[in-house]
């Protein structure tokens, strides 16, 4: 919501304030009072509508100020500042919210949740955890204080606490955290493979798939896992399990995959999945993959006839690179130079573009990140698909 939808919603509680206050004053006073507030709201109403925000602002604290109990108006300022990035002066509003007498018990934790928003705005991580535990202690606000804590223990890096306080809000919420739970585990697997530890590595898998059954990075994992381990068979299983979960990430998974295949043998089982992911796969990874094959197993000819038909329905500068390299690897001596001048402005335009998008924000990337750098929402990193790239 922009900051003009905010001062619209303002405009409902000044105006009530105004008239509650008014008419106290009416009963003390006559009208004197409510008239000044009357032509007060008006002026900050037509400073909202010339779009003048900071004076129409100023001019609802007035009006605030004029009457003690406008604690809605407060709690909506409160959010504007913090919103309008004045994260100082939302601290203040909401201390003095926390400290004032006279607050009913809801007001007052609301003023609680307020301020340790506050704190995470400014970074104060440790201050606002202490807020969001104590509410999730007495039971009130719990989903939101929950949800706060949750990204907090992800800025830290604390999976253990992340997962703990997941499963927590899921209980209180209703809400399912199974995905994003799981991606806490693959991160505590990630640690322990990088650490050697592949027996509490797997552990963490499994806790994923328990989460999430369906979980591409935990596959993921679980393929490198098995990889470190020296396992190929248990990795060519986790690693066409990802591809037939999700068919996007298979550039993630095909040149560790296709190593397997090779030492095991199995080249029948390695040209099938190939064929295969041909046939689902709009990007052009599968099709250079099986045309290296037919090169080792025919030669060249049989290898760019087949790379020639299959570029013919799915163009693609990757392609045509590969396509010109065999054809100099084959002896086209007619136009070489040419054909080499091409290749050196493909591979350009193959490595100046991304070769990942997130699908939420747009992030362009040259390397996969399982959570957003920019929006920092999870698994929605994925290839870019197009003439440069897939």
């Amino acid at each position: 919501m922009n900051e003009l939808a905010w001062l619209l919603l303002l405009l409902p509680v000044a105006a009530g304030g105004g008239w509650l206050a008014g008419r106290r004053g009416g009963e003390r006073k006559g009208g004197a009072r409510v008239s000044r507030l009357s032509n007060t709201y008006f002026r900050g109403l037509n400073y909202l509508l010339n779009e003048q925000q900071d004076k129409a602002i100023e001019v609802f604290l007035q009006i605030a100020a004029v009457d003690k109990d406008t604690v809605e108006t407060q709690f909506a300022l409160g959010h504007l500042f913090r919103r309008r990035g004045e994260v100082d002066r939302a601290i203040r509003l909401h201390q003095s919210l926390v400290a004032r007498n006279g607050l009913s018990d809801e007001q007052k934790t609301r003023a609680v949740l307020a301020l340790g928003e506050d704190y995470m705005r400014a970074g104060l991580l440790d201050r606002a955890e202490t807020l969001f535990t104590d509410l999730v202690r007495m039971g009130v606000l719990a989903p939101q204080a929950l949800r706060h804590l949750i990204s907090i223990y992800q800025a830290e890096r604390d999976w253990g606490k992340a997962i703990e306080h997941a499963r927590q809000f899921e209980n209180a919420s209703g809400e399912p955290m199974g995905k994003l739970i799981a991606q806490f585990h693959c991160e505590l697997a990630e640690k322990a493979r990088l650490a050697g530890k592949l027996a509490e590595a797997r552990h963490h898998i499994a806790e994923a798939y328990a989460a999430d059954s369906h979980s591409v990075r935990a596959g993921l994992a679980e393929g490198q896992i098995e990889l470190s381990d020296g396992n190929d068979a248990a990795a060519i299983r986790a690693f066409e399990r990802v591809a037939r979960q999700d068919i996007e990430f298979l550039p993630e998974i095909l040149d560790p995959l296709l190593r397997c295949y090779e030492r095991r043998g199995e080249n029948a089982r390695a040209r099938g999945f190939l064929l295969e992911m041909i046939e689902h796969y709009p990007g052009v990874s599968p099709v250079l993959a099986l045309t290296r094959m037919i090169e080792q197993e025919q030669g060249g000819q049989p290898a760019l006839a087949f790379l020639s038909a299959q570029l013919q329905q799915r163009p693609s500068v990757r392609g045509e690179a590969a396509f010109i390299d065999l054809s100099l690897k084959e002896g086209g001596n007619d136009a070489g130079a040419t054909l080499k001048t091409l290749k050196q402005i493909t591979d350009q335009l193959v490595v100046r573009t991304p070769g990942y998008r997130c699908q939420r924000c747009g992030f362009g990337a040259r390397a996969h990140h399982w959570q957003c750098p920019g929006c920092k929402s999870w698994g929605s990193i994925k290839p870019v698909h197009g003439a440069v790239n897939e």
